[in-house]
């Protein structure tokens, strides 16, 4: 496949964590490539390296060895300062807990992280009504956290992750803390989003049904990823942003907002 057109690279990437006197190797080499506009799903066991893998892709961890690339940018060998610039601009979080500010709404939520990036305010608010209506939420734009279900609040997530047009959305777990109704309506929509932005998309995930959404899926185990392949032609599978019946159950509020999230 064309170097040009793979948006993420890992060479290698090596991870260890000492503890006392043992050092517990996590990820042993990992080396994939995911084309632009792809959609990849990693499985694996709990504490198989799934997260530490994401971190290491989202420059919110050092890998030991290797080196990681998101659209050409080495991001292994960035400083912190680099790192920052990183997260804020090239890369979407969107992590089990959807980490929304209590005291804003929902649209200010969405809108805070362009903001802050420096993009004018309107056009920053004008970017998040666009993907609260993506997932469904433009007549809840205005409610805060408190007042919004488990499944909405995870939506917000969504938008919030596509809001400074990154290269790269990272999910971990996106669906982790839904019912299962909740969770098919936060795939599609997550999956929905992404194509229709042309967002290259990694989840990590246990939910079965998440992982299959995506075209390629592998499976993290003993410190490397088995199971997986890219088709050598292919395209983005195709999604729509389909009206879909929405039963939600709200969930506990968490009140952090990640850093470029």
């Amino acid at each position: 496949m064309n170097s040009e057109n793979i948006m993420v690279r890992a060479e290698g990437i090596v991870k260890n964590f000492v503890s006392g006197n043992d050092t517990l190797r996590i990820l042993r080499g990992v080396s994939f490539d995911i084309p632009a506009g792809f959609s990849v799903a990693i499985t694996g066991r709990s504490g198989s390296g799934k997260s530490t893998l994401l971190n290491i892709l989202g420059g919110l961890d050092r890998s030991d060895g290797g080196m990681a690339f998101v659209g050409g940018l080495e991001i292994t060998s960035l400083p912190e300062k680099g790192l920052s610039a990183y997260r804020s601009k090239r890369v979407g979080f969107i992590f089990q807990f959807h980490y929304l500010l209590k005291d804003f709404t929902a649209l200010e939520n969405v809108m805070l992280p362009a903001y802050i990036a420096g993009i004018r305010k309107k056009e920053a608010l004008d970017r998040a009504r666009a993907l609260l209506s993506d997932v469904r939420l433009d007549d809840r734009s205005g409610h805060y956290p408190s007042q919004l279900s488990g499944g909405e609040r995870q939506r917000v997530a969504v938008a919030r992750s596509m809001v400074n047009d990154p290269d790269l959305i990272l999910a971990d777990e996106p669906t982790g803390n839904l019912d299962p109704d909740n969770s098919a309506i936060v795939s599609e929509l997550l999956f929905a989003s992404a194509e229709k932005w042309g967002k290259t998309l990694l989840v990590v995930t246990h939910d079965e049904n998440l992982a299959g959404r995506a075209l390629t899926r592998y499976t993290l185990e003993k410190g490397q990823l088995v199971e997986g392949h890219l088709p050598s032609e292919a395209a983005p599978a195709e999604a729509t942003l389909t009206e879909a019946p929405l039963t939600e159950a709200p969930l506990t509020e968490a009140t952090l907002l990640t850093e470029g999230a």
